[in-house]
């Protein structure tokens, strides 16, 4: 039986208040953005405990990109595309990367600096976005980013599907390796993070980096 417009706000405003929701054929296809912040990944990659380069990520549909096997994706179906969304405060994200797939972004809250090269050890140009600005990265392009609002920002991320595990990926600049190497953390051939052995409390460290945890 279909339901009217009234209808379907009462179960929406159900479930906030805690009551199960009832999404029949849409089960396991909702993510609600409170249960999604309930669910950070601290670290991520290895560069994630570098000074400038923390963050939180969130894993939303498929595995998106990942050194840390140790999660699970909210939408875990097939779909011809990855998605995922990173939390950051001013003067942090991704360091110098790139990927053997397209990957494209768009600001959710502040602004993002994003950054390129042809090589590991030049940037070539950079642009600044705004809210809801987008951005799209081909393959094998050195990139980083980071956002530059005061405060924390938001960004939404959309990735070409891709295997993991089957090889590096992200591919780090060589002087990201090396300060990763700092703080004990490296990545396998396969692209699994290699975790140093005070790892569980460096993720409680980075976990309540924004005092919500």
């Amino acid at each position: 039986m279909t339901s009217t417009p009234n209808e379907r706000t009462e179960a929406t405003s159900s479930q906030q208040g805690g009551a199960p929701e009832d999404l029949g054929a849409m089960t396991g296809n909702v993510v609600r953005f409170a249960d999604l912040k309930s669910r950070p990944i601290p670290l991520m990659f290895i560069d994630s405990i570098i000074p400038g380069h923390q963050r939180h990520n969130y894993a939303v549909i498929g595995d998106t990109a990942s050194e840390n096997d140790s999660y699970e994706p909210f939408i875990t179906s097939p779909h011809g595309f990855q998605v995922g969304v990173v939390r950051a405060r001013q003067g942090n994200g991704p360091a110098y990367h790139t990927h053997d797939y397209i990957e494209s972004f768009l600001p959710l809250k502040g602004r993002w600096r994003f950054y390129w090269g042809e090589s590991a050890d030049k940037v070539d140009g950079e642009t600044i976005l705004e809210e809801f600005d987008y951005v799209t990265l081909p393959p094998k392009l050195w990139r980083g980013f980071e956002c530059i609002d005061p405060g924390e920002s938001w960004i939404f991320a959309v990735l070409e599907k891709h295997e993991v595990y089957e090889g590096k990926d992200p591919y780090w600049a060589p002087s990201v390796i090396e300060k990763a190497r700092e703080y004990g953390f490296e990545a396998s051939e396969n692209g699994k993070m290699i975790k140093p052995d005070n790892f569980a409390e460096l993720e409680r460290q980075m976990l309540d980096q924004f005092g919500d945890a």
